[in-house]
């Protein structure tokens, strides 16, 4: 039962995270300062869950430190894209375009890996790759009238690629350098990364007087940055829970991902999704499910 709680609690806090981005815009809350933010409390969040924080000069000697520096410059250039796809195309899009990244690590696991490629998951990453395509394509024309530019239509295919080599990424540390006993060294490492870079361009943009503090964004940032932690606190959970089927998990927490945002998107923020983002909303979930179960 508990297994099914973290699998369920980390579909929610996940969607969350996207979910935020959405009220943020129209809270007209400053996004940089707020994923900024975000980043400080994961690290404070971190460090009290691990009891101590585990970033000092000896990781200087660790084989994986190169990686938390890319991963964790990775982490807020791909938060801020997210936010700018979730403002300007919506929040169903942005999910798909994120969670259907999956797709990439798996393409880079046969190769890498030598993991079997079956015709069902081979024709899971070609429907991927239509979902993708069906659900990020906004109308021509905005609410306004105003032509959508290519820029804005490219934003979630970018998501889309970004996430996907940040996550195969991952993968490859993982078995190369992670273990039980140096996971949350590394994850705060990185969280740490991303929060140092996001400061440093604030206090450049402070300094400037390009921007100023908000208290807004600092509160936004704790409500983004707390559940940010625990959405991967809590998948972690449901992988050692489903020890047993843990492949078949991240695809069914990304299935419960899209659907779960989807009817958010639908019902709270009245997002009008044409009906060929459904189509791609709907070959999403056709196609994790082959990627899952292929």
């Amino acid at each position: 039962m508990s297994s099914l709680f973290f699998l369920i609690a980390s579909i929610i806090l996940t969607a969350w995270l996207t979910i935020a981005f959405k009220l943020i815009a129209r809270l007209g809350i400053n996004n940089l300062q707020a994923i900024v933010y975000n980043y400080v409390v994961c690290v404070i969040t971190g460090s009290m869950v691990n009891g101590s924080f585990p970033v000092n000069s000896s990781l200087a000697k660790e084989p994986w430190l190169p990686w938390a520096l890319v991963m964790g410059c990775g982490f807020i250039s791909l938060f801020n894209l997210a936010a700018y796809t979730v403002q300007k195309i919506g929040v169903a899009a942005a999910t798909v375009a994120y969670k259907l990244s999956l797709v990439i690590p798996f393409v880079f696991s046969i190769y890498l890996y030598n993991e079997k490629g079956t015709a069902l998951k081979i024709a899971g990453v070609a429907l991927a790759l239509l979902a993708v395509w069906f659900t990020t394509r906004p109308a021509v024309n905005d609410k306004k009238g105003k032509k959508v530019s290519w820029f804005v239509w490219a934003m979630p295919l970018l998501l889309f690629v970004g996430s996907g080599l940040l996550d195969t990424m991952i993968k490859f540390v993982e078995q190369a350098f992670i273990n039980t006993g140096n996971q949350d060294a590394y994850l705060i490492t990185a969280f740490c990364v991303a929060a140092s870079t996001g400061l440093i361009v604030l206090l450049f943009l402070f300094a400037t007087g390009k921007q100023r503090f908000s208290g807004k964004a600092l509160l936004a940032g704790i409500c983004i940055g707390v559940p940010n932690y625990f959405s991967i606190w809590c998948l972690l959970g449901a992988l050692k829970g489903y020890a047993n089927n843990s492949s078949a998990i991240i695809p069914i927490n990304n299935m419960g991902i899209v659907l779960f945002t989807a009817m958010v998107a639908l019902l709270i923020f009245k997002e009008k999704l044409s009906a060929t983002n459904w189509l791609g909303i709907a070959l999403s979930l056709g196609a994790i499910a082959l990627i899952a179960y292929g």
